[in-house]
């Protein structure tokens, strides 16, 4: 049996793969491994459910695929989301069909969905934050805030950035992370159930669609150095957002309904590893996608079902763990850096406002070509 080690007494117990982080990658691959009869512990320092920043848009690519789970989405009601409306900073705007569509839903009942699916297929899940992960010779040893563990196999889905990035050496930790993020939900009437809205602003853009509750998610990148001249979310949404027409018009008539946003800062799109130190990167660890895409949850889904995926075949035909790493990270690259690159020039393009506007201008004249680019970030249904 690959991976095989009998523990040191000191040791309490051995698991055979253990997932570091209870997020959509983290949840998927522990419901696709424990289908297939592995035993799964899940670390999360965190209580279920909870709000996290997100976009909240999950593309409609992953269904097939939560199907055969058993993820049932249908129990949440999602918003059908099938057109976008893109403003520059002037106000110039664009309304396109979305060529695959997406759901809007909420972190909190996505996760406690994934969660509770979880439990029911017996993936055992913890409430510890874990602090080192060490590969010792064929073996892991994960140490947590209250014991130690051992496993065949771990899995990374600690999100964006973590001390275990720091601890694992990972590079992107010591570049740059020159960004923030800022979600909140909001309620108006008036806003369309069908519509993912994405605008401009000086040093960002900001995202704007329902969720399966009826509220609308607000979430937006900026730039810590335009951030930190406002710091509170409050006054960077008078300064800052609303010099977008659209933006000031949304933010006149809605009404909060966090008591305050919630913040992520530090955050990075520096290129990252889907291997590091034997532990399989998925979602957020493995890369961050641009959020102006709207893929980043799908992203997610998709790498913990290729990491399951790998990790099966290894176990069933005894191949080398090397092996098994290299086929990871070649369906990684396969799968998404086209979508990555993609993502890159065009937040390139969104931020630099005469850029913005002459790209406004071109898709004004010929329309199709934005569906064209939203294509080009998303996949195929994942069969």
């Amino acid at each position: 049996m690959p991976g095989f080690f009998i523990p040191n007494k000191n040791w309490m117990r051995k698991d055979r793969i253990i997932i570091v982080g209870g997020g959509l990658a983290g949840l998927t691959a522990a419901i696709h491994l424990a289908q297939k009869g592995q035993k799964i512990i899940l670390f999360e320092k965190d209580t279920f459910p909870h709000h996290k920043v997100c976009g909240e848009y999950l593309s409609r690519e992953v269904k097939p695929y939560l199907d055969d789970l058993g993820v049932q989405l249908s129990k949440l009601q999602p918003k059908i989301i099938d057109k976008l409306l893109y403003s520059t900073l002037s106000g110039r705007s664009v309304h396109v069909d979305l060529p695959l569509g997406a759901f809007g839903i909420s972190r909190f009942a996505l996760d406690d969905l994934f969660y509770e699916t979880a439990k029911e297929n017996g993936v055992e899940v913890i409430q510890e934050k874990v602090l080192a992960i060490n590969y010792l010779e064929n073996h892991f040893k994960v140490i947590t805030s209250k014991e130690e563990y051992l496993a065949d196999f771990v899995l990374g889905s600690f999100g964006k950035r973590s001390l275990l990035d720091k601890n694992l050496g990972r590079k992107f930790f010591k570049e740059p992370a020159p960004w923030v993020a800022v979600k909140s939900h909001y309620r108006l009437k008036d806003f369309p159930e069908d519509l993912v809205a994405l605008h401009n602003f000086n040093g960002g853009y900001c995202g704007l669609s329902r969720t399966e509750s009826g509220d609308i998610n607000m979430c937006y990148l900026a730039t810590y150095e335009s951030f930190k001249q406002h710091k509170d979310p409050g006054k960077f949404n008078e300064k800052v957002l609303r010099k977008n027409p659209f933006l000031d018009s949304f933010l006149a008539e809605a009404c909060p309904v966090f008591e305050q946003p919630l913040t992520i800062a530090q955050i990075s799109f520096s290129k990252k590893e889907a291997v590091e130190d034997h532990v399989l990167m998925l979602g957020d660890a493995a890369g961050l996608i641009h959020p102006l895409c709207g893929n980043g949850m799908a992203i997610a889904i998709h790498s913990a079902k290729i990491a399951s995926e790998e990790i099966l075949k290894h176990i069933e035909k005894g191949s080398s763990r090397e092996k098994m790493e290299l086929a990871y990270r070649q369906r990684w690259k396969k799968t998404f850096s086209g979508r990555f690159t993609t993502a890159g020039w065009l937040q390139k393009i969104l931020l630099r406002e005469k850029l913005a506007e002459v790209s406004q201008t071109l898709i004004s004249g010929l329309p199709f070509l934005l569906p064209k680019l939203i294509k080009q970030t998303h996949g195929e249904p994942i069969e």
